[in-house]
């Protein structure tokens, strides 16, 4: 059986046992969407920009898949900390499938919670425009989870404690939420911002999802694709490359 295959699933059946984390990873989005979506709401229909849980929906949801994915680090660092990832590391396998196996194991989790999520969007009155475009939204989500859980691979393989891993991603986390346009329109924004959002590949993932199901486009759903391919696959290929140094 493939290890990428067996990493896989093992991540999935943690996710699946671990009831508190499906609980809790709903806590955040819905925060965000009762209280951004229905209290910024009148404000946002002032200003004639139409319905804001409908544009913030998109957002919420990109938000949920980057903060499970990009935490798979922590998976790492754990498994470091308990001897699992030794056990790992010895086996006759490429460790380039090893690192692999936990990427698609993270992705599949974060877009497990992004679906969740999405239930509870639908819910609250968010729609899709064309159900037809759900498949290319799909496929955003799956980019999305690869790309940030790649890159928090990297990190868990380049930092060897957690309290350290933990500084990272809280230095990084919310600037690449906070400026990917999930919560505010990115046209017209001051030039040096706008240039910042720019160069935030979450930006993009949002962009891909708004387009994709409610038919509003920032930067262009090719540009969209592109670049989260292009560092989609930097980010494996670094990922892999700081995994494969990681002392056994």
């Amino acid at each position: 059986m493939s290890v990428i295959y067996v990493l896989w699933l093992r991540e999935l059946k943690r996710y699946i046992r671990s009831r508190a984390q499906i609980v809790a990873s709903l806590g955040q989005p819905l925060l965000y969407l009762v209280a951004l979506g229905f209290g910024l709401g009148p404000v946002f229909q002032k200003a004639g920009q139409g319905n804001y849980v409908q544009f913030v929906a998109p957002g919420i949801i990109a938000m949920t898949v980057l903060f499970s994915s990009i935490f798979s680090g922590m998976g790492l660092l754990w498994d470091r900390q308990f001897g699992f990832l030794k056990e790992t590391l010895v086996a006759p396998v490429p460790r380039v499938e090893v690192m692999l196996g936990k990427v698609l194991g993270a992705a599949t989790v974060a877009m497990i919670q992004g679906l969740l999520v999405a239930i509870v969007c639908f819910i609250a009155g968010f729609r899709v425009v064309d159900v037809k475009a759900v498949p290319a939204a799909l496929l955003f989500m799956g980019l999305i989870a690869c790309l940030f859980s790649a890159l928090g691979t990297a990190i868990g393989s380049a930092i060897e404690n957690i309290q350290g891993f933990q500084l990272v991603m809280n230095f990084l986390v919310m600037p690449i939420f906070f400026l990917s346009g999930a919560l505010f329109p990115l046209s017209n924004l001051p030039g040096v911002l706008s240039v910042v959002t720019r160069l935030d590949p979450l930006a993009y993932g949002v962009d891909g999802l708004r387009t994709t199901l409610i038919g509003i486009s920032h930067f262009g759903l090719a540009a969209d694709l592109s670049v989260l391919v292009v560092i989609t696959t930097i980010l494996l290929f670094t990922g892999s490359y700081l995994f494969s140094k990681i002392q056994a």
